[in-house]
């Protein structure tokens, strides 16, 4: 039997949705124009509200701390406030700076501490409780896939943050979430290549990997892409999040005949490991003939910092970086660094983008209607944002545009001066099929209301 469920000033329609639909007696309400007004949290007031989902306490939290600024600056520029930032860049767009429909953008925030389980119910805390019509955050892919899955069981738009897992639009996929980081697949397609003209083709690697989804697929696809180059995989072990002393693990490395350490680590474990790791003085060590080498796959600015001399001349990956040249990227740097008065990491600058993709997507569509706003994003192509022209694949909800190969500074001329770009890989190049990962975006219509 249908019924009603109030959440806060929220009464949503739930129970015998699938009948109705069955039915050739359907309800006008259910019809496209009409529905419109039905989805779960449908703004109603002068406000819309944007719901940020960051790990402001755990082992990313200093990677959610500059996605919250990034986030109320994106707010700030929607609302006219500010420099309008990429509002100024971004081709094409809509975006006025006059709010998004005539509404001015709220928001509210929420701690998900790094754990997949609290994310999501920080997200259902937000859309229940404060009618948030749009989720957006997240440093770790686990967090991402949970609150993902979440908001395609409720009808709101997840536009995840940092989350680099290859199963976030691979297997994992929902047409409810869209990505527009990297993955793990990009960053060794990306990658490889260049560590073999640095370290050669004949090379045995151990890996340290984070114990989660992430870090599983970050593994997963540097032994592809190395083991296509030549290498060996002399071990592979995992770790878990948040270890702090990796002391225990690094121990082994330096008898198991291995002479390159892959760190599949993030964040402060990152930091955490690296540093460890040159401390026991891997990188003096001379193994089969060759110098003992470290790769991060994965890492940004504020990582960087962190491991501070232990970073320099270490490779890895970025999906932007606040040097590049491009008008987009020089745009927000400049905003972001007038508010706050240093250069974004990666984190922030994934998180800005897609705070005003998704009201671009809006603005396009003259809705917030969940499907209609999708739409509005499948296929979209843009320029303008960093990284060079941009596609929001319809298939997967994967952007493509350029990966950043980055290499620690030798000789920093200043704090931010932490990373150099040796190479800015053209996304035809990591551009894949998306059948290789699997998945199932599920609907889009009906609405799936507020459970």
């Amino acid at each position: 039997m249908s019924h009603t469920k109030v959440f806060g000033r929220r009464s949503v329609l739930r129970g015998g949705l699938a009948g109705i639909l069955a039915t050739s007696t359907m309800p006008l309400f259910f019809t496209r124009g009409a529905y419109a007004q039905e989805f779960c949290n449908a703004p109603t007031g002068d406000t819309v509200t944007f719901g940020f989902n960051l790990p402001l306490t755990g082992a990313y939290a200093e990677e959610g701390a500059d996605e919250q600024k990034a986030y109320e600056l994106a707010v700030k520029h929607l609302n006219g406030e500010g420099d309008g930032g990429l509002i100024n860049t971004l081709k094409p767009t809509v975006l006025k700076g006059n709010g998004l429909l005539g509404k001015k953008v709220v928001f509210v925030t929420g701690d998900t501490a790094t754990k997949a389980d609290q994310a999501r119910a920080s997200a259902t805390r937000m859309i229940e409780r404060d009618g948030a019509i749009m989720i957006t955050g997240g440093s770790s892919s686990s967090e991402a896939i949970a609150v993902q899955g979440l908001c395609q069981e409720m009808g709101v738009i997840f536009m995840a943050g940092l989350t680099h897992s290859n199963d976030t639009t691979g297997k994992d996929k929902k047409r409810y979430g869209f990505r527009h980081f990297f993955n793990a697949y990009m960053s060794g397609i990306a990658l490889g290549p260049e560590l073999a003209k640095a370290y050669g083709k004949d090379r045995r690697a151990y890996h340290l990997t984070a114990d989660y989804t992430w870090g599983w697929t970050q593994e997963e696809s540097m032994r592809q892409a190395t083991e296509a180059l030549g290498w060996q995989t002399a071990q592979a072990v995992k770790t878990p999040l948040g270890a702090g002393d990796f002391s225990q693990y690094l121990t082994p490395v330096l008898n198991s005949g291995a002479d390159v350490l892959i760190l599949n680590h993030y964040g402060n474990d990152m930091v955490n490991s690296l540093t460890q790791a040159v401390q026991f003085g891997m990188r003096d060590k001379q193994v089969n003939g060759k110098q003992f080498e470290i790769v991060v796959p994965l890492f940004s600015e504020l990582m960087a910092k962190g491991a501070g001399p232990a970073i320099k001349g270490i490779f890895g990956t970025s999906n932007w970086h606040w040097a590049l040249p491009d008008e987009g990227s020089k745009a927000f740097t400049k905003s972001f660094g007038a508010e706050y008065g240093s250069p974004p990491s990666q984190a922030a600058h994934t998180a800005y983008v897609q705070a005003i993709l998704y009201a671009d997507a809006v603005e396009r569509a003259g809705t917030f209607y969940p499907p209609a706003v999708i739409k509005a994003l499948e296929d979209f192509e843009f320029d303008g944002a960093g990284n060079g022209p941009t596609l929001y694949r319809g298939a997967d909800h994967q952007c493509f545009k350029n990966v950043l190969v980055v290499r620690g500074n030798e000789s920093p001329t200043s704090q931010y001066d932490v990373l150099n770009v040796v190479r800015e890989v053209p996304r035809e190049e990591v551009t894949y099929d998306p059948a290789i990962f699997g998945g199932d975006l599920g609907p889009a219509e009906p609405v799936p209301l507020c459970a």
